[in-house]
């Protein structure tokens, strides 16, 4: 357990810090440029990684995070056994990295409608998600502050944006002709880089832990 708590704890915290600060520095919709490849950009995501969302409003934040919750102890478990085991670092590790993000996704999802003043809330009358203008503030709910929304209700705070080509395509072009193409569009955070170089090390490694039991 304590291998576990060590391996984690430090990838929750960079993942932790980075958010908060974009959440109480940056404007929603703003960013800077690192590289002409490479921008800082603040997007509130109320969906999976990358932008993705199973169901509509805050029936599907609400299910999601439950999801996520569900996923968390089932990796957990998955993990504590076969730390138990001592089973080969090729499983342990990218474990590790996957189940550290998706923890880091469901604080946000749990806890930052409660622990912020201001953030993208579901209009139900529209249908739609609403943003806000200005910097969002840390509020302590015990001390009779009022977050932006209630527990399982936070949106995801996303800020690593690559546009590393952006290019227009002809008209003349076939199937393709008359868009703009962009590479890589969709805004991640800390977390989602994490599971995916978890996933990522699973595949590389899969013959080395073939032989591996869910339960």
């Amino acid at each position: 357990m304590k291998k576990i708590f060590l391996s984690i704890f430090p990838i929750l915290l960079i993942d932790q810090i980075l958010k908060i600060y974009i959440k109480t520095h940056f404007e929603l919709g703003k960013g800077v440029p690192i590289f002409s490849f490479f921008w800082i950009f603040f997007v509130e995501n109320p969906g999976m990684a990358y932008g993705i969302s199973i169901a509509p409003g805050y029936f599907g934040k609400i299910l999601l995070s439950f999801f996520r919750f569900i996923v968390v102890l089932f990796i957990f478990f998955f993990l504590y056994k076969n730390v138990k085991k001592k089973y080969s670092n090729y499983l342990i590790i990218p474990t590790i990295f996957i189940l550290s993000g998706a923890i880091g996704n469901l604080l946000d999802s749990c806890l930052y409608g409660l622990l912020f003043d201001t953030g993208t809330i579901y209009n139900p009358e529209s249908h739609q998600w609403i943003s806000y203008s200005g910097i969002s503030n840390i509020i302590f709910p015990w001390n009779g502050g009022d977050g932006y929304s209630s527990l399982m209700k936070g949106c995801v705070v996303d800020m690593f944006y690559f546009p590393i080509f952006d290019i227009y395509i002809p008209d003349w072009a076939p199937f393709f002709g008359g868009y703009n193409f962009q590479f890589f569009k969709p805004v991640f955070n800390f977390s989602d880089f994490i599971i995916s170089i978890g996933i990522i090390l699973l595949l590389i490694f899969k013959k080395k832990i073939k032989h591996v039991k869910i339960f």
